[in-house]
């Protein structure tokens, strides 16, 4: 082909548009699904438009996000609060860098204005640096010094809980993914989080900056795909210690009933919405938080010493 003609086609308006198709997010690393499908992801409003190719986990994915998570519950525990909180700091650090980014998917997940868009964004990165400041306090407030009668010291102690799964918001694709997410993570648990299944491109965006951040892989896992098919597998995996619901509100044949027997089975703790069925509805992502939703995933330690003579 001669140079003016390749100069031609360059310029040509018939280019084909590369097409994305992102992966999950599993142990820190970018894996395709196992089942190989995928699914189109578009625009909100009257005119939806095509924005990417998202992975649609499955039931081994699922597995396989639990395993990492379970992997990474003893350094990640073991870590310091300290640690944790400056680890988590840089991931707003990084969310702050690809505020741009965020805005754009979050306008066209959600059908917002831009300024509408760059509200959210900003408030997403400010309650993930709030949530990350309780890191070395959550102790303090939530744990104490218990009076005895007789001469022994007793402390009780939060402490995490272990693997938490959770069903991000369906229509609050950042905002609302980082309020459950964030709470989950800086105490010291790990977390396998099902994506908002029509608006999961933030999430995907979010993912990308955890692996450039100092989270460790396992830590946080995120999936992609349907909820209602991939939530069951989560809710009876006998190696998750808590699984949060309430985002999962507005999701499309979610039997609540039944993933709350599933999670009696192995004794796994449930956070569910407010309401039954379809009645259920997901909290008020835009109010100010509070130590409800950290507390939800702690357990209380209490440990017994003799005082000195």
């Amino acid at each position: 082909m001669s140079p003016t003609a390749t100069r031609r086609t360059a310029g040509s308006s018939s280019r084909l548009e590369v097409r994305k198709t992102y992966k999950l997010y599993v142990g820190g690393k970018f894996p395709r699904s196992e089942s190989g499908r995928s699914y189109q992801v578009f625009s909100a409003g009257r005119s939806p438009a095509f924005l990417a190719n998202a992975a649609l986990g499955s039931r081994k994915d699922a597995r396989d996000a639990v395993r990492a998570a379970r992997g990474a519950v003893a350094g990640w525990a073991g870590a310091t609060a300290y640690n944790r909180g400056q680890v988590l700091y840089r991931v707003a650090e990084l969310m702050e860098g690809r505020r741009d980014q965020f805005a754009t998917e979050v306008r066209a997940a959600e059908g917002l204005t831009a300024r509408q868009a760059e509200s959210v964004v900003d408030a997403s990165i400010d309650r993930w640096v709030w949530y990350a400041g309780w890191s070395d306090k959550i102790a303090q407030v939530l744990g104490g010094l218990n009076p005895v009668a007789g001469p022994y010291f007793d402390i009780s102690a939060p402490e995490p809980t272990g693997v938490v799964a959770a069903l991000a918001p369906q229509r609050s694709s950042l905002l609302g993914l980082v309020s459950v997410l964030a709470p989950i993570v800086v105490s010291g648990n790990t977390a396998v989080v099902v994506a908002s299944e029509e608006r999961p491109l933030p999430a995907v965006t979010l993912t990308e900056v955890l692996a450039t951040s100092d989270v460790p892989g396992g830590v946080i896992n995120v999936l992609t795909g349907r909820t209602a098919e991939i939530a069951p597998w989560l809710a009876s995996h006998a190696d998750v210690n808590a699984i949060d619901l309430t985002g999962a509100a507005g999701a499309a044949d979610v039997e609540w009933g039944d993933l709350e027997r599933a999670a009696a089975d192995t004794v796994t703790r449930v956070l569910r919405p407010a309401g039954d069925g379809p009645e259920a509805v997901e909290p008020d992502w835009d109010a100010t938080p509070d130590l409800t939703r950290l507390r939800a995933f702690l357990e209380t330690k209490t440990v017994w010493h003799p005082k000195g003579t």
